[in-house]
């Protein structure tokens, strides 16, 4: 449903799509454990009537991961999609990669968790840190990212930043906000923990600040951004009540930033709005803008009854208020200045960047009127437009001249 809204949208014609490869064995010892994935392979046929049996369950599967054919097939196509994609940012392909079908955030190094059976995501940090030094993960997902997090628990490279629904019984019940990491990597974890039916106002209010906070302090090279859809109003699963508008939002934030950016998929349990959504974003990094109408294509009628691309909010009260917002914000800048410093180097490149936009801006003051009248032509809307059409060396033109195979 995803790409063929996409498509209907000739989204497709703005952007490089590129093959993805199949992730490896490789590729999956670099977080997975050698029995986890033995045991993937062993799991070929599975019956309307399997019953997960002892070893499932050792390995995460049974009830909310159900067993399914052909296990190791299904991982290392997510997780190759999600690769692929790093590596697109790795060789300078591209400033902004997507993969709608990643974002698999609860899978742990020793089998599947929460819906997920492989973890695409620490598979694609691992790839991103082979020329970025200091990653931002960021999640967006209605579930607390703990599969992320538990994997860089102990790093200060990597740093988690989750904004989700906390409250007894809500799976997977960690991302409190005195979760902050552990020894080396204390601080380096930060979790935003919401109330019930979050609205766009108070998710756009706290990502701005949490995210502005964060940034300021860690100085990253590169930005992974989960964008769950299962907070977006009318989820089955979920409990926020966001609009496609609050996503895209906080999206355009990060993508101000103009560092290489990777967007992946998640959560999202009404299949029509999570198309709608990645869709959605889709056009943003595109710098297009769509017609609300959707267009007619082979799943059209699962739009039904409005066949409107926005997702608008419901009528349910938003329960946090805006002194707990505030006191949440307090507290993780108050962890940010204790445990978060940038490097040496980034502190010098920060302040030549400073002094640079300082010099910058007296030149401006001596113009004369006649250039402070003129308009200039808008580069982040103009760059950000042609993100994926200019061709690379690091891709190569197949039989389809609209897709392209990764060449490492």
């Amino acid at each position: 449903m995803v790409n063929d809204l996409i498509v209907s949208y000739s989204l497709n014609k703005q952007m490089k799509v590129v093959r993805s490869s199949p992730a490896t064995y490789e590729d999956l010892r670099k977080f997975h454990s050698e029995s986890y994935i033995e045991y993937l392979k062993s799991v070929i046929e599975i019956d309307d009537d399997y019953m997960a049996n002892t070893q499932d369950e050792e390995y995460g599967i049974g009830y909310d991961c159900p067993p399914v054919s052909n296990m190791l097939e299904l991982v290392t196509v997510v997780a190759g999609g999600s690769v692929t994609a790093a590596k697109c940012l790795v060789a300078g392909a591209a400033e902004v990669a997507i993969n709608w079908c990643g974002g698999w955030h609860h899978a742990q190094r020793f089998g599947a968790d929460g819906f997920c059976y492989v973890n695409d995501i620490v598979l694609a940090i691992d790839t991103l840190k082979t020329k970025f030094p200091k990653v931002l993960y960021i999640d967006l997902d209605v579930h607390h990212g703990n599969g992320v997090q538990d994997a860089y628990n102990l790093s200060k490279s990597v740093f988690t930043l989750s904004f989700h629904k906390f409250e007894p019984g809500f799976y997977p019940g960690t991302g409190n906000i005195d979760d902050i990491g552990t020894l080396t990597g204390k601080g380096y974890s930060c979790n935003f923990p919401f109330n019930a039916w979050y609205s766009d106002e108070t998710f756009e209010y706290v990502f701005q600040n949490v995210f502005s906070s964060v940034w300021e302090k860690f100085l990253p090279d590169t930005v992974v951004v989960q964008c769950g859809a299962d907070a977006l109003a009318r989820d089955p699963q979920g409990g926020g009540n966001l609009s496609t508008r609050g996503y895209c939002a906080c999206v355009a934030t990060v993508l101000d930033k103009r560092k290489p950016t990777l967007l992946l998929g998640g959560g999202g349990y009404n299949n029509a709005n999570a198309a709608r959504l990645w869709t959605s974003i889709t056009a943003l990094v595109a710098g297009e803008t769509l017609d609300e109408n959707i267009p007619e294509h082979s799943h059209w009628t699962k739009y039904g009854p409005d066949y409107m691309l926005p997702v608008e909010p419901t009528l349910t009260r938003d329960t946090n208020k805006k002194d707990y917002l505030d006191k949440c914000i307090a507290v993780i800048r108050d962890n940010l200045q204790k445990y978060v410093q940038p490097s040496k180097f980034q502190e010098r490149m920060l302040k030549r960047r400073i002094d640079t936009g300082a010099q910058e801006q007296n030149g401006k003051d001596n113009c004369d009127s006649e250039d402070l009248n003129s308009k200039p032509i808008d580069r982040d809307i103009e760059d950000s437009a042609n993100l994926s059409k200019t061709s690379k060396k690091s891709s190569k033109e197949v039989a389809n001249p609209d897709v392209y195979d990764f060449i490492d």
